[in-house]
């Protein structure tokens, strides 16, 4: 028996057939009376809320695991070389010892316990290589981690239901070029930090009357925040099929989900490692490696949602019924 797929690619080939309107989106319907009923009218079987929900979970659950386990092994691959292209980048622009405050960003963005197993051996990486061995190391690494970029790119295909549309070297230069530019926000945000705790001393020193509320801003930490969402955007834009790129298919909303559910993922894992689970008895000195490819594994699934959550949300057979009847309109 087929799985019946519910991306947009396929909801556009069915309505070619066999045309289907939701009931948010056709004739107004009055509401039974009751809470149950105002619910049932919002958010009940047929609401375009109901529908987006039920594709989002029905993705997640062919796809999500999966692809989740593939981000978690490539993620565990692929961050050693990326911070071997942040270092290459910061000695081309003279400023090599700028890559660890590289990996200090990556890192804060990580789980103490992710943190601790990863840094030591981030720091001696980026540290070590020197002159033609440090660039030739970075382009084996674009190409490690443009391994990664592909699988989201995958990700994003599978839960759109289009096919590959570039050449395999044009889509091995693109992911190239991303990863580079990703690198790059990350190096300005950097920068940034910087010039944003240098203000903050220059204010302390002329105005010390403010030294209290500079020091509960902390804006410093708020920008690699903010550059982790412009490059979850950026992520799913430029990675999103070319059909579904136009304004008429949100994208924010996957980016958007993607990073509240790293951050929770981010603030919830040290308490549940410590009240709930012994890793440390299980796999002893593995311990802390095991628990980045989990974290990694979840911020994975919570990135294939916020992919289905996106396609869930276009409905390009309403766009296409749309087109038909202001056509039918002008023809009338």
């Amino acid at each position: 028996m087929e799985i019946r797929s519910l991306s947009p690619e396929a909801r556009r080939l069915r309505a070619q057939t066999q045309p289907v309107q939701f009931s948010a989106l056709g004739a107004p319907v009055a509401p039974q009376p009751g809470l149950f009923g105002f619910i049932a009218h919002h958010i009940g079987p047929g609401t375009r809320a109901f529908e987006t929900v039920r594709r989002t979970l029905v993705g997640t659950w062919q796809d999500g695991f999966i692809h989740a386990g593939n981000l978690a092994y490539l993620s565990m691959l692929a961050i050693f070389p990326f911070f071997i292209i942040g270092a290459a980048l910061f000695e081309l622009v003279g400023g090599r010892e700028q890559a660890l405050e590289l990996v200090t960003a990556v890192l804060e963005a990580m789980p103490p316990t992710v943190g601790s197993a990863i840094g030591p051996v981030a720091e001696e990486i980026v540290d070590a290589p020197q002159g033609w061995l440090l660039w030739l190391g970075a382009g084996v690494a674009l190409w490690t981690v443009s391994n990664l970029v592909e699988t989201i790119r995958e990700i994003l295909r599978r839960a759109y239901g289009t096919r590959p549309m570039l050449a395999f070297w044009k889509s091995r230069l693109f992911s190239a070029a991303l990863i580079l530019a990703a690198v790059v926000v990350l190096m300005v945000s950097l920068f940034a930090s910087v010039l944003i705790g240098t203000m903050q001393q220059m204010i302390l020193s002329f105005l010390p009357e403010f030294s209290e509320t500079v020091g509960e801003l902390r804006i410093s930490r708020i920008v690699p925040a903010l550059g982790l969402g412009v490059s979850l955007y950026l992520l799913f834009f430029t990675l999103t099929p070319s059909t579904y790129r136009s304004k008429a298919f949100p994208k924010w909303p996957g980016p958007a989900f993607t990073a509240i559910w790293w951050l929770g993922v981010t603030a919830a894992m040290p308490p549940i490692l410590r009240g709930v689970f012994t890793y440390d008895l299980i796999y002893g000195s593995m311990a802390g490696i095991i628990i980045a490819l989990f974290f990694f594994w979840l911020v994975g699934l919570g990135l294939v949602i916020g992919a289905e959550l996106n396609a869930a949300l276009a409905e390009p057979e309403n766009e296409q019924q749309t087109h038909e009847t202001i056509e039918e309109e002008t023809a009338a």
